[in-house]
């Protein structure tokens, strides 16, 4: 089933295309592959990249759009990502990187086309677990810059994932909330032993 990619913000890939079209800021990136590269660098599959900044027993809180990723190609596969992130002027790049989430999102990617139904992707970030997930929403026509994980929705934790959980293994929301809900939930302290009377 094709995925229906969420139209990133103009000023967004503006600010991509520009950051790729300077050498300084190619230069002076942590990404290795993408200064090697050989040929033209485009960006391509524009994420919106949301954050759960707490889970509680009753569920994820609400969720907020954190930027904008952009999978930067050259040739037949991506060799790094673009971030972008809203500043009080509008949308601007933040940097570019590198990493296994790269080729993870891209495998992801391929796992979310081969899904009957018809979804939109977005990446949903959970920091507290160092966890990061291809957010499969159901609603293709919503806004990906807004709305809430619905229990049908699909995560596929990307790789590497916390211990645990398995990556790349698709889950509704509502499977793998409750465990994601455990592992956010701290332990009861023990209960403190039984006061002693004072010594005579």
């Amino acid at each position: 089933m094709p995925l229906h990619v969420p139209p990133a913000p103009a000023p967004a890939l503006r600010s991509v295309l520009t950051a790729l079209g300077s050498p300084t800021a190619v230069r002076e990136a942590q990404t290795p592959s993408l200064r090697a590269a050989q040929g033209p660098a485009t960006p391509e599959l524009p994420l919106p990249v949301h954050v759960v900044d707490e889970i509680t027993p009753a569920g994820v809180s609400a969720t907020r759009l954190a930027g904008w990723r952009f999978l930067i190609r050259c040739g037949e596969r991506a060799v790094a990502a673009a971030e972008t992130r809203l500043t009080p002027d509008g949308w601007a790049f933040s940097h570019f990187f590198e990493g296994p989430y790269i080729a993870s999102t891209e495998r992801a990617l391929r796992q979310a086309e081969t899904i009957r139904q018809p979804v939109q992707p977005r990446l949903l970030s959970f920091p507290g677990l160092y966890m990061l997930t291809l957010w499969l929403h159901g609603d293709c026509a919503a806004d990906g810059a807004a709305g809430h994980p619905d229990a049908t929705d699909i995560l596929i934790p990307l790789a590497p994932a916390p211990p645990g959980i398995a990556s790349h293994v698709p889950h509704r929301v509502a499977e793998l909330l409750p465990v994601l809900t455990h592992r956010a939930t701290p332990a009861p302290l023990p209960p403190l032993p039984p006061l002693l009377g004072s010594p005579a």
